[in-house]
Order: C-alpha cells, then structure tokens, then sequence
C-alpha cells in the first residue's frame, strides 16, 4: 500500500509541471488562431484596397465584420506568463509584453476602435475601406512592433 501511494505522490506532483506547460501551449495555440483569424479577414481587405482582388460591399463587410468581433474577445487567458519568446519555443511574443499590460491594453483598445471604423466603413465603398485601412494597419502594428519578435 506504501508502494502504491509512493506512486501516486510520485505522479501528482510530475502531473503540475506537464498542466502548467499544457496551459501554457494551449495559450499560445489561441492566440495564434486569433492571429490566423486576423490575418486572413484583412488580408481580403487589403487586397480589395489594393485592387489585387474586385471590391466586393458584402464580402468586405462580413471580414470587416470579423475584425471587429475578433478585436473584442477577451484574450486575458491566452497571455499567460511564461509563454514568451524567451520561455518557450513557436512564439514571437517578446517578455516585455507582460510588464506593459497597460500599454498593451491601449494598444488592443486602438484595435478594437480601428476595427470598429473600418466595419462602418468596408461596405461603403473601395474609398472608404481604403481610408479606414490605414489606421487599422497601424493598429495591428502598434503591438506587433513593440511586443513581436521579427521572423
């Protein structure tokens, strides 16, 4: 009986370390899906901006539209200590983003009002995506420059 409960303390306390480094992956694995998400829906924008694809009033609206839904989840979970670019491998996020959370929130609030512009405006026309793409571009790049390790 000794054995067993040996056994058991044994496996409880390895059990920690690999829950903590599965939070920690399934973290970065959100916000990179988040990222994903991103990437695509204004991707189709700006490449309606571009003129590299025809403008299309619905099918700028629904991505806009995700920009915007995407702007305002609340990612608080998926931005877990020790899930840097220092700490752990496959992501760019640098460690001076969790001693900036204000400025970090600035910077998702900026997003969040960029993208809200552009869901007002993607449907209105190719001026008024092109006008709106600059902000939003700006926005995105507000945290990645600050807080993203280059590739």
């Amino acid at each position: 009986m000794t054995r067993i409960a040996g056994l058991a303390l044994a496996g409880l306390t390895l059990a920690g370390p690999v829950a903590a480094q599965d939070a920690v992956a399934k973290a970065i694995e959100a916000r990179q899906s988040q990222m994903h998400l991103y990437a695509f829906n204004l991707g189709q924008l700006g490449a309606m901006a571009k003129g590299a694809i025809e403008y299309n009033a619905d099918q700028a609206s629904a991505a806009a539209g995700n920009l915007a839904l995407l702007s305002t989840l609340n990612a608080g979970a998926m931005w877990v200590p020790g899930s840097d670019s220092m700490s752990v491998a496959n992501t760019r996020a640098l460690p001076d983003l969790w001693d900036n959370m204000a400025d970090v929130g600035a910077k998702a609030q900026a997003l969040a009002e960029a993208a809200a512009a552009m869901n007002d405006a993607a449907g209105n026309g190719l001026e008024a995506l092109q006008a709106a793409m600059g902000p939003l571009g700006g926005a995105c790049g507000g945290c990645h420059k600050v807080y993203r390790a280059p590739e």
